[in-house]
């Protein structure tokens, strides 16, 4: 019988700092791809023949997405900088009506 893969997983103890700056960092991520999906949809409503704009909201939401996907609680100094960055994203994306 096999071993289940959690199994393989290394023992990580996480202090209540960590993980509410690492659940900080995936909502902000969050907001920023919601707003592209936002973008999206209203590309899509206004000007259906714009295709290059859908296509870099589209590419720079799945970034915002695999970025998401790969960012990890303990590696504390990329966690602060999903937050300032992704922070800063949502603000210029909201400042521009997204």
């Amino acid at each position: 019988m096999t071993e289940p893969s959690i199994g393989n997983l290394r023992p990580y103890t996480w202090d209540s700092e960590q993980s509410v700056a690492y659940e900080a960092a995936i909502e902000a991520i969050g907001a920023v791809v919601g707003a592209y999906s936002a973008m999206l949809a209203a590309e899509a409503e206004s000007h259906p023949a714009s295709q290059d704009e859908i296509a870099e909201y589209r590419r720079l939401r799945t970034a915002c997405q695999e970025e998401r996907k790969a960012l990890r609680a303990e590696d504390t100094e990329n966690v602060a900088r999903v937050r300032c960055t992704y922070a800063a994203r949502l603000r210029e994306l909201s400042e521009t009506g997204a």
